[in-house]
């Protein structure tokens, strides 16, 4: 609060004498010095419920009141974290849609993910054990067994039973050799004999006789046929733009993305 502010809050009397260089003026100063820090807090006050704009130390408190707290081991501002504090601002940023999943495969999952920063769970129910789950932990993850099984025991159904593994990664599969270099090839022996310095000349040859043309008139020889029709007599016109090519409509395919998990189920197990 301003002093001035202060001041209009004094009777007429102290008013007046409340002027510069007088006592009641000094300790006016000094009630607005100690006001400072509270009112600096409280005109910034939401940025300590901003889970991307709280201070570390207040995140762990927030997961409270979002139902995360089990994340934390002891949620107070000495404790370390156990995930580094961007992920746990995540989780209180997601809080509300994490709750309204809780007990899904979606929400697990996404609750898993937010945690860890990385994918591939596998959620697996065996067909000969009911009401058990089996989480397959990715390898980018098996260092934090322990975060993953505290999520997963607070994020499953109260009747199911559940196990956490680790997924392993098989060998890669044996690759064939490449195949050998091609032989190069043998040069070809040089020749030896000796260059023709004169080459010989060429054979005299005697022309061709050729017939005499015939004097008289060639006789008539058969009219050429006229060549048969290859259309269908009752053809009708063809189509415009359709010179002899039958023109073919392109059929597209429409790209359907799946529907986002936004609502939940009307009626959760």
């Amino acid at each position: 609060m301003r002093r001035t502010a202060i001041e209009r809050l004094l009777p007429a009397a102290y008013q007046r004498a409340a002027g510069p260089g007088s006592v009641l003026g000094a300790l006016l100063d000094v009630m607005e010095a100690l006001h400072a820090p509270d009112e600096a807090v409280l005109a910034d006050v939401d940025a300590l419920f901003g889970p991307y704009r709280t201070p570390d130390g207040f995140v762990a408190y927030l997961t409270r009141w979002v139902a995360m707290d089990h994340v934390v081991a002891a949620p107070r501002v000495d404790a370390p974290l156990p995930l580094p504090v961007g992920r746990l601002r995540d989780l209180v940023a997601h809080g509300a849609l994490l709750a309204r999943w809780r007990g899904t495969p979606y929400g697990m999952r996404t609750a898993l993910e937010l945690a860890t920063g990385a994918t591939g769970f596998v959620l697996d129910e065996p067909a000969d054990r009911p009401f058990h789950l089996v989480v397959r932990v990715p390898p980018t993850a098996a260092d934090r067994i322990a975060l993953v099984t505290r999520i997963v025991e607070a994020e499953k159904p109260a009747a199911v039973t559940v196990e956490v593994v680790a997924a392993t990664v098989g060998p890669a599969p044996p690759t064939d050799p490449p195949p050998p270099d091609p032989a190069p090839p043998e040069p070809a022996p040089p020749d030896l004999s000796p260059p023709d310095l004169d080459p010989p000349a060429p054979a005299p040859t005697d022309p061709a006789p050729t017939d005499p043309a015939p004097t008289g008139p060639e006789p008539p020889g058969p009219e050429p046929a006229e060549p048969a029709s290859t259309a269908p007599e009752d053809a009708g016109p063809a189509p415009d733009g359709a010179a002899g090519v039958a023109s073919v409509r392109a059929v597209g395919r429409a790209h359907v993305p799946p529907p986002p998990p936004h609502e939940p189920p009307e009626e959760p197990s």
